[in-house]
């Protein structure tokens, strides 16, 4: 994910990927806490 301040990345299982119906290309949000991360697709 790019951002103002840099690449952020991050490993998602392709479960994960699935579940939320990412594909390469779309635009997505992430929010991050200390343990874990949340995708999603905008």
């Amino acid at each position: 994910m790019e951002t103002k301040a840099g690449v952020i990345t991050a490993v998602v299982t392709s479960s994960s990927i699935r579940g939320v119906g990412l594909e390469v290309g779309d635009e997505a949000v992430a929010l991050f806490k200390s343990t874990e991360a949340l995708i999603g697709k905008l």
